[in-house]
């Protein structure tokens, strides 16, 4: 979705909220949507100040959150209290396996796993509005090089 789509539909939902449009709501939309990469609410500000922007921390992980409130980003929480976002508006569902040794984050898309999520929403009749799949364990490369916990490394080798 292009950014100023992405920013329209934000606009109404700030509006259906009766909260105001202002352009620090608009400043973190934005930049948001000028990455494909994820990121934590300290690089937004970051990002933010770069631009020269005067919104405060505060004000960045309020909207924040209100992007997440709206389905325009995805929360993922990657552990010891950070969170990475992503924009989602547009973009076709995916899951995440997240290596607990470098914190190299993959992404997946895998049909089975969606397909057996939805027959167990069916079979308890439950409405799903929103899931997220987050994996943790080990990559390829720290497994190579010793990276593993002890208690870990004989667990389901599968290299």
């Amino acid at each position: 979705m292009k950014p100023e789509s992405a920013l329209r539909r934000f606009v109404e939902f700030l509006r259906h909220k009766d909260l105001r449009v202002t352009q620090q709501r608009r400043e973190v939309l934005l930049l948001a949507w000028s990455t494909h990469d994820h990121f934590t609410a300290e690089e937004m500000y970051s990002w933010v100040r770069k631009q020269g922007g005067q919104t405060s921390r505060a004000t960045v992980y309020r909207t924040l959150g209100l992007l997440v409130e709206g389905g325009f980003l995805a929360a993922l929480e990657r552990g010891q209290g950070q969170i990475l976002y992503e924009h989602i508006l547009g973009h076709q569902h995916h899951d995440h396996m997240i290596c607990l040794a470098c914190g190299k984050l993959i992404e997946f898309r895998n049909p089975e796993i969606e397909r057996l999520q939805e027959e167990e929403c069916a079979r308890t009749s439950f409405l799903m509005v929103h899931h997220s799949l987050t994996l943790e364990g080990y990559c390829a490369s720290c497994r190579q090089r010793g990276a593993v916990p002890p208690a870990w490394s004989g667990a389901a080798d599968n290299s």
